[in-house]
């Protein structure tokens, strides 16, 4: 009998890894790093509770770092199957995971010569060139076009609209002549975003992968544009800089294109902006060039030919070290782009170092801050945060703009669940912290009569 394993983003918003086996085979749909706090990243070192040698198949819903950042460790230890995904999930991994290994063995080098690890010398998880090796595993399968992975596995994907490439998938499962429909939503995007389109309806499953990231709340109403043109006017005005983590997939293209809107409004000044992140750098090229992920309104602003709608009026692109370290002379207003987008790694770390510890500043936070991140504890009131191991003083302004978020919020994530036409015989609740998949277990119950379940790590079940 088919069943399916639960190895990661069980009770909790990262690591998702989910094993479904049926007729002898093992397909892994997703295959992410734990991300948070230390005891979550802990996770990582940990062996699969299966031989990674087992697993017969890989199958990506989307690139982010923790639905994919373990792909080159599980290969690293013996999985030699083909990795399935589309094209611009293929490009944009082909930034992300190399990038991941490279800010691994940076934080190695860094430990090392500062002496704060238990460990001699300290590692990185894996290498740039494990890595790479992972990426030669990669296949091409259709955007949204039935895929066939074997007797056992098909797969038909649709848009969540979340980030370019990504998807929910339609795994249908035959065993003994026997058809099982098994669908993960994926990561699911919003309604009404200004670049990609809106998520695809749902119609039937028998069983139900739900993420519940934002399970129990919904983003503050309100305009973005208003939000932001409020926090960079006051920043300006007392000659401070606007310094934004923010996520190198989908989140620094929203940002740029509602700076480009207010700019072009005369909404705010024009300032210096500077995107210092080669890896958004390269997937804002990707945005413009993947069209077929675009919503018709944005399609129409392309094609006008009046301006390039990701594109400020004086924008920095800061691709080396040496470019980034010049933007520490800048003291005028300005904004600066930068990831990681929770504050857990690459160059924002210094920016934030240097731009903290001064009043006039503001740091935006524009995403999701999981628990234990940097970025959490800024949201949540920190006066002094660890970086690069010296505690640095918070005194710039902190701020927060949520309707930015490229996850659903909880109304949104039951309009996707309403376009099912029959219940699921059970939905899992996944990605998302507690609190969260109890709010929208018993919302889900309560509307729908559905049964629910919230599965632990390394839980299975029949199907």
């Amino acid at each position: 009998m088919a069943k399916i394993t639960f190895l990661g983003a069980a009770g909790t918003v990262t690591g998702s890894k989910y094993l479904v086996e049926a007729g002898g085979k093992r397909l892994l749909v997703d295959c992410g790093l734990f991300e948070g706090s230390k005891e979550l990243e802990q996770r990582n070192w940990q062996n699969l509770s299966v031989d990674p040698a087992s697993i017969d198949w890989l199958l990506l819903t989307h690139a982010h770092i923790d639905h994919t950042g373990y792909i080159p460790r599980i290969v690293r230890n013996g999985f030699r199957g083909p990795i399935y995904a589309n094209a611009a999930t293929i490009e944009l991994c082909n930034l992300l995971l190399p990038d991941s290994a490279h800010l691994q063995e940076e934080d190695a080098q860094f430990i090392a010569k500062k002496g704060y690890s238990q460990h001699n010398p300290p590692l990185p998880f894996y290498t740039v060139a494990e890595a790479q090796a992972a990426l030669r595993q990669f296949k091409e399968i259709p955007r949204a076009a039935p895929f066939t992975i074997s007797p056992e596995f098909s797969v038909l994907p649709h848009d969540p609209g979340h980030i370019l490439g990504s998807t929910w998938l339609e795994l249908t499962i035959t065993e003994s002549d026997k058809q099982t429909l098994l669908v993960f939503s994926g990561d699911l995007g919003r309604y009404g975003q200004p670049i990609l389109k809106d998520p695809e309806a749902p119609t039937r499953a028998d069983y139900l992968l739900c993420e519940a990231t934002y399970g129990d709340r919904d983003h503050p109403a309100g305009s973005v544009a208003d939000a932001l043109a409020d926090v960079i006017g006051r920043t300006a005005t007392r000659g401070g800089v606007v310094v934004i983590p923010a996520f190198a997939v989908d989140r620094t293209q929203q940002i740029m294109y509602f700076l480009r809107e207010l700019e072009d409004q005369r909404r705010i000044p024009i300032l210096p902006v500077y995107m210092d992140s080669p890896m958004a750098i390269s997937v804002t090229d990707f945005y413009l060039r993947h069209r077929e992920d675009h919503k018709p309104e944005f399609v129409k602003e392309e094609d006008s030919g009046d301006r390039d709608p990701l594109n400020v009026h004086e924008v920095h692109m800061m691709r080396t070290p040496d470019d980034s370290k010049k933007i520490n002379a800048v003291n005028s207003p300005c904004i600066i782009v930068s990831a990681s987008g929770m504050a857990t790694g690459g160059r924002v770390l210094h920016h934030l170092a240097q731009r903290l510890p001064d009043s006039r500043n503001t740091v935006l936070l524009v995403g999701y801050q999981a628990q234990g991140t940097r970025g959490r504890a800024l949201q949540d009131g920190a006066k002094t945060v660890t970086l690069f191991g010296q505690q640095v003083t918070v005194r710039a302004d902190i701020a927060t703009i949520g309707q930015l978020s490229a996850h659903a919020g909880k109304s949104e994530l039951l309009r996707w669940l309403s376009g099912f036409q029959t219940a699921p015989k059970q939905t899992f609740m996944v990605h998302g912290e507690p609190p969260a998949l109890n709010s929208l277990r018993d919302a889900i119950v309560s509307q729908h009569g559905w049964p629910v379940t919230i599965p632990a790590q390394l839980q299975s079940f029949e199907l």
